[in-house]
């Protein structure tokens, strides 16, 4: 299939959620394909998911330039290269310059590990368990220059059980996101969804 969505994936750390897209587009018939895997760290597990996949990487370690608007530089010029029609952040631990998130806006995606707009920014189990509510998960949004307020495309709700502690809670809602990030990209790659006007908008 010669049509399929060409991914980018940026990520900063362990990737758990690379990994669950990597599974995902592994599949023939799956609407998209990872065609580069972008780190800002040298030492990033998800790496070796990219490697033993046989995917393209690129390390751009942002302490190597002076400005936040340099090294996306760095990251746009390397998406380009590859070809990429949408990035996925998976774990990107960076927040991009404003012009960076509005050459992509509408082609870049995060998930976020609550039911957004609840509990934005980080440490995010740690701020649910002190809220005390009793419904966690996590949403796949698309990216936007205020952090984690982009328009919703989809959720997943887990519970928060008593006796609960941050790791805990994190390990279920992870669970949740593993599944939650490829069905929100293949509706993507379909043309089912996609941002219209600052809003998302559905067509099947």
């Amino acid at each position: 299939m010669g049509d399929k969505l060409k991914v980018g994936v940026l990520i900063s750390g362990r990737g758990s959620n690379l990994k669950a897209l990597i599974d995902a587009c592994a599949n023939e018939d799956f609407p998209a394909r990872i065609a580069i895997v972008i780190s800002n760290v040298r030492t990033a597990g998800g790496l070796s998911h990219a490697k033993d996949a046989g995917i393209p990487a690129a390390i751009i370690p942002h302490k190597e330039f002076s400005t936040r608007e340099a090294f996306d530089a760095a990251i746009d010029a390397e998406l380009h290269r590859a070809g990429i029609e949408l990035v996925c952040e998976a774990g990107f631990m960076r927040i991009h310059s404003d012009g960076f998130v509005r050459k992509w806006l509408g082609k870049m995606i995060n998930i976020h590990p609550s039911l957004l707009p609840a509990f934005k920014g980080t440490h995010v189990h740690e701020q649910v368990i002190a809220a005390g509510v009793k419904v966690s998960g996590c949403t796949v949004h698309y990216v936007t220059p205020e952090l984690d307020s982009g328009p919703i495309i989809s959720q997943s709700e887990v519970p928060v059980l008593n006796g609960d502690t941050p790791e805990t809670l994190a390990a279920r809602v992870l669970t949740a996101e593993h599944k939650l990030y490829p069905m929100a990209l293949k509706e993507i790659a379909e043309g089912r969804v996609r941002l219209t006007d600052g809003c998302v908008v559905r067509t099947g």
